[in-house]
């Protein structure tokens, strides 16, 4: 029984010291759709390493101690002091008394909360607490959204960059046959010089490429807590083999919407304020308190711990301000103001909510449709290079041409690439927007 006893103290105190968050509201599978490896390691990485998170948790921390600190005030007092005492007393007949005495008095002291003025307070400290939930949760959610999501433009670059290589080389093709031309005098010094040029664009498009994708490995190594040194390390995956697995709504419901964490926050923010108009006007009355107090001294005859060396008394009244009533009156119309404030936050943050999944919702269906565009085009220019091949084999147009039409097609892939991307990444803002509820059953 004993064994059973501390068992259960255990895990109450671990519950009370742990303060992550459950992970599960978080909808991790929604990644685990992409059935991509490196995602994932990245989303774990994030969730326990990145120093916002733990920020964030520590913030919830502290709001949580705060219940504990004003449930503590609600309950009673009781203190003990030692006091040493040096007085010079009037000698009475039959009656002496110690010019030095030592003194222990034990004192209690309890504000009887007849109007639950207090208990109001810890409400509010309360509603504080889950606006801090609601926020760390909000954090959690941009967090993975932002790595998700600059994952797959690193995933993009890598596509573009090596589609862009192809298009330097072929450049460069067609600037070694200009220079052969222009040597037996076929082309003139301005078709030499813009094949120059085509090729130090290409260059130049190529170097921005590695930029942005570099830029973004070092945004995914500080996001997932790591070293911006070690990018050289990171593994990533393929934008042709990535792809979500599940399904995506047309529309979303309105609980879902607002269940938001920002919605929450701000719903729990103003309830807290409400409160907060309703301590104000109970300041407005009196303080009930009640006060305790048993000392034992040297002072008088007897022994230490004796009744005959204690003094005992007990004193209940009201308490109230005077010359206060200005302040207290100012106190409840600045209460009034920051619930009027927070109500008109509240209802913005109503709107924002509702508008920001149906603007997700808006362009991922016309981005589909773009992609989709962009998809026949690709169809149509990879049978225009089927026609060059079949040209160039007959004699009938030259290698430069043949070339020119294949960074055609290269770009039409490029631009494809760019779609798919700007599709999925869609997604990210809509898992973020529905606050993490996507593709939940």
């Amino acid at each position: 029984m004993i064994k059973k006893i501390l068992l259960l103290s255990s895990l109450l105190f671990f519950a009370q010291t742990c303060f992550a968050m459950d992970i599960n509201e978080l909808n991790i599978e929604f990644f685990n759709r992409f059935n991509d490896e490196n995602l994932n390691c990245y989303i774990q990485q994030a969730l326990n390493n990145n120093h916002d998170l733990k920020k964030a948790e520590h913030v919830v921390e502290q709001y949580r101690q705060q219940v504990k600190y004003s449930l503590g005030k609600e309950l009673p007092s009781f203190s003990v002091s030692a006091n040493y005492l040096g007085v010079k007393v009037p000698e009475l007949d039959n009656f002496q008394l110690k010019d030095n005495a030592f003194i222990l008095p034990f004192m209690a002291n309890y504000e009887a909360d007849l109007l639950l003025k207090n208990r109001d307070k810890t409400r509010a400290v309360k509603k504080s607490y889950e606006a801090a939930k609601s926020d760390e949760k909000a954090i959690y959610l941009a967090l993975l959204s932002d790595v998700a999501t600059v994952y797959t433009n690193i995933l993009q670059y890598d596509d573009l960059i090596e589609k862009q290589a192809e298009v330097l080389k072929n450049q460069e093709e067609i600037l070694e046959r200009s220079n052969k031309k222009f040597e037996r005098g076929v082309i003139s010094t301005t078709e030499l010089n813009n094949a120059k040029k085509n090729v130090e664009t290409a260059e130049s498009s190529l170097e921005k490429l590695k930029k942005e994708r570099e830029t973004a490995m070092m945004q995914l190594a500080v996001l997932t807590g790591n070293s911006s040194s070690n990018i050289a390390e990171m593994k990533f995956g393929t934008l042709e083999n990535f792809e979500y697995s599940g399904e995506i709504p047309e529309e979303i419901s309105s609980e879902v919407i607002f269940a938001r964490p920002d919605v929450k926050a701000s719903e729990a923010k103003l309830e807290k304020a409400k409160i907060d108009v309703r301590v104000a006007r109970k300041e407005f009355f009196p303080r009930f308190n009640i006060v305790g107090i048993w000392a034992f001294n040297t002072i008088a005859p007897g022994t230490f711990f004796s009744w005959e060396s204690s003094l005992a008394a007990i004193l209940a009244g009201a308490t109230q301000d005077i010359f206060k009533g200005g302040m207290k009156v100012a106190n409840l119309k600045i209460q009034k103001a920051k619930y009027e404030e927070l109500f008109e936050d509240f209802n913005q943050t109503n709107l924002e909510a509702v508008k920001e999944v149906n603007t997700a919702l808006c362009i991922i269906k016309h981005d589909k449709q773009i992609e989709e565009n962009t998809k026949n085009e690709l169809k149509l220019e990879t049978e225009i290079l089927g026609n060059a091949q079949r040209k160039i084999s007959q004699g009938v147009i030259s290698e430069p041409e043949y070339l020119a039409e294949e960074n055609r097609l290269i770009g039409t892939q490029t631009d494809y690439a760019q779609a798919k991307t700007q599709r999925i990444v869609n997604y990210f803002t809509l898992y973020k927007a529905v606050g993490g509820k996507l593709g939940v059953n």
